[in-house]
């Protein structure tokens, strides 16, 4: 078992109903495939039993607002406070508010100093218990305890898995231009508990985390030259993965994290190599005069789809996962960078550059149904949340910083990060465990 696993229990039993029969759901249930989403107005009293009980409450608040398809009510509204966990809220009050959903719950402190905090999701039109759940944890993690409870209340309202418990990898900028500081950190996805992971010393590039969540891999980049590097979160050991003669740049794990396939320059010519992290091996996949880079891995490992220029401008290929059959899925005009393919593996995202600005888009895998989702003097480098529903990228205006936003795959709900600080090149991590 490993630290996380001792740290953090949960328990996670089911109290209530699951689900609702016939009318009572579909008054709290959001299609979020419809062309207009209205986002379900909730109420998220502070959780009794004192201790971290509003902030639990906050995070949660915070966490559904940001998704865009809830609207948390002020809380001078309520008709009640204080509500106990073991009672029925008085649903005719809280619908006089509009208030189709509610949550409430609590938090005790056992013996050993552990939190255990009880919630309820309410359908007050309905006036029935859609879900009840009960976690347990150390106190200094109550924060994951809120990010768990909002996976829970997405996925109940939504259909969709949930995104909340999760970390973002990304580099954060600070300095003048001329001497940049670009250092790899971490932080939860609503931008708390963030941290450095190097020093600022040398300059770190693409970060991206492995499917198990506690490695990431990236790009460093010293005067004497380019290395990748494996970093472990749990123990903070790192390890390079060789020596290369030329550039190696752009790693990213494969689904089963036992592989990396990366860029390398050798003799002037960039291709596509992939790395058994078991044996150390390296199989080269392209050999093209072009620049191919970009790599990333299709859900199932099958496939890897690049971005390459040796049509006379980047553009994204899909090719297996040996090298073979490789094929263009970008088709219309501008130049394609940064491609990354949905957890679901339905979507596969971009940067896309055309008439003088920028924009991150999906496709599907052939390079049909392109959406464009975002537009700005320069926007780059999407990453997708675990439920591949919302993507985070980073944005910078003319002379400005960058900054991390997040945008969903309908491209309505787009608005900044809760990160403040200046950062790019974001990588999601999964669901934590």
């Amino acid at each position: 078992m490993t630290l996380r696993s001792l740290l953090f229990a949960i328990c996670a039993l089911f109290l209530g109903a699951a689900s609702l029969p016939g009318a009572a759901a579909a008054q709290v249930e959001i299609d979020i495939n419809q062309g207009n989403i209205q986002p379900v107005p909730i109420a998220i009293p502070a959780f009794t039993g004192g201790g971290r009980g509003a902030d639990i409450a906050q995070v949660i608040s915070a966490n559904l607002e940001r998704s865009g398809l809830f609207a948390p009510i002020n809380a001078a509204a309520f008709p009640e406070r204080g509500l106990d966990i073991a009672i029925q809220p008085n649903f005719d009050a809280w619908k006089k508010i509009n208030a189709q959903v509610l949550i409430n719950g609590s938090v005790t402190t056992e013996s050993d100093g552990r939190l255990r905090v009880d919630f309820r999701l309410w359908d007050t039109g309905g006036g029935e218990q859609l879900l009840g759940l009960q976690f347990t944890s150390t106190s200094e993690n109550w924060r994951r305890v809120a990010h768990k409870i909002s996976d829970a209340v997405y996925e109940r309202v939504t259909g969709e898995s949930g995104y909340f418990d999760t970390r973002v990898v990304f580099i954060a900028e600070s300095g003048p231009r001329a001497k940049r500081i670009k250092r790899l950190s971490i932080m939860d996805q609503d931008g708390a508990n963030n941290s450095y992971l190097t020093d600022g010393s040398f300059i770190v590039m693409t970060p991206r985390f492995s499917s198990g969540s506690q490695e990431i891999t990236y790009m460093a980049l010293r005067p004497t030259g380019s290395s990748i590097y494996l970093f472990n979160i749990e123990t903070g050991r790192q390890e390079t993965l060789g020596r290369f003669p030329g550039m190696v740049f752009a790693p990213r794990f494969s689904p089963s994290g036992d592989r990396v396939v990366f860029s390398a320059e050798k003799n002037g010519n960039s291709d596509l190599y992939v790395m058994d992290l078991r044996t150390r091996a390296q199989t080269r996949l392209t050999a093209d005069p072009g620049i191919d880079t970009s790599g990333s891995f299709s859900p199932n490992g099958g496939q890897i789809v690049f971005n390459s220029d040796r049509g006379g401008s980047p553009q994204l290929y899909v090719m297996n996962a040996d090298g073979s059959g490789v094929r263009r899925i970008s088709r219309s005009g501008g130049r394609y960078t940064t491609p990354v393919w949905s957890p679901k593996g339905d979507f596969i995202a971009f940067t896309k550059q055309e008439g003088g600005v920028f924009h991150i888009g999906v496709m599907k895998p052939d390079g049909s149904d392109e959406r464009i989702l975002t537009t700005s003097y320069l926007d780059e480098g999407p990453t997708w949340a675990p439920n591949g529903r919302v993507l985070m990228f980073f944005r910078e205006g003319r002379g400005g910083e960058p900054r991390l936003w997040n945008v969903d795959i309908t491209g309505r709900i787009l608005r900044p990060a809760p990160y403040q600080g200046s950062g790019s090149d974001p990588a999601w991590s999964p669901l934590l465990n």
